[in-house]
C-alpha cells in the first residue's frame, strides 16, 4: 500500500474537511468519505433524515458522486468518522464499495484527530456479492439458469435476476 500513501493522504483530507458538512442532526454523528475515481477525488458526507431509513451514509454519496460524474471504478477510498476510535464502513457501505472496486482496493478510515486504520475492501467485505455473482445466471432458454446446490439464490435475488435482465 506504500504507493498509495500521498493518495490516501489527500483522500483522508478530503474526507476530514466535508465532514463538517454533514447533516446529522438526529446522532449527531458527523462522517466524511472521499474515493478515488478516475483518477479524481469525489468527497461527500451522510445526510440523515427524521424518517430515519432514509437517511444516507457518507461513503454511499461519494460513490453516487464518481457514478454521477461517469467513473464505474473505485480506485482507494477514505472515511473520516467516530469518536474514540475511527467508524469502519457499516455493512451496506462495504457492498455498495465492493460493487465499484476490486478486493484489493485500499481503504483507510480514521478519527478527525487520532491514526488512520488501513486495509482494503476485500478484508472489509470477504467473498462479496458482486456483479460476478449474476453473470451467466440465464441459461440457454433466456430463463435463469437453475443454481447448483451449492449456490443458492434466494426468491429475492432470483426475482430480482428475472426482472433486470442479468
Amino acid at each position: 500500500m506504500p504507493p498509495f500513501k500521498p493518495v490516501l493522504d489527500r483522500l483522508l483530507r478530503a474526507a476530514a474537511q466535508v465532514r463538517g458538512n454533514a447533516y446529522a442532526p438526529y446522532s449527531g454523528f458527523q462522517v466524511g468519505a472521499a474515493v478515488l475515481a478516475g483518477g479524481r477525488v469525489f468527497a461527500a458526507c451522510n445526510v440523515e433524515n427524521s424518517s430515519y431509513p432514509l437517511g444516507v451514509c457518507a461513503e454511499r454519496n461519494a460513490v453516487a458522486m464518481a457514478v454521477a460524474a461517469g467513473e464505474r471504478r473505485i480506485e482507494a477510498v477514505a472515511v473520516v468518522g467516530g469518536g474514540e476510535r475511527p467508524a469502519a464502513p457499516c455493512g451496506g457501505c462495504r457492498q455498495v464499495l465492493a460493487e465499484f472496486a476490486p478486493p484489493e482496493a485500499p481503504v483507510v478510515y480514521a478519527t478527525a484527530t487520532g491514526v488512520p486504520v488501513a486495509t482494503t475492501i476485500g478484508a472489509l467485505l470477504p467473498s462479496a456479492f458482486g456483479p460476478a455473482d449474476l453473470r451467466g445466471q440465464r441459461g440457454s432458454t433466456g430463463r435463469p439458469a437453475t443454481p447448483s446446490p451449492g449456490k443458492r439464490r434466494s426468491a429475492t435475488r432470483a426475482r430480482a435476476s428475472r426482472t433486470s435482465g442479468r
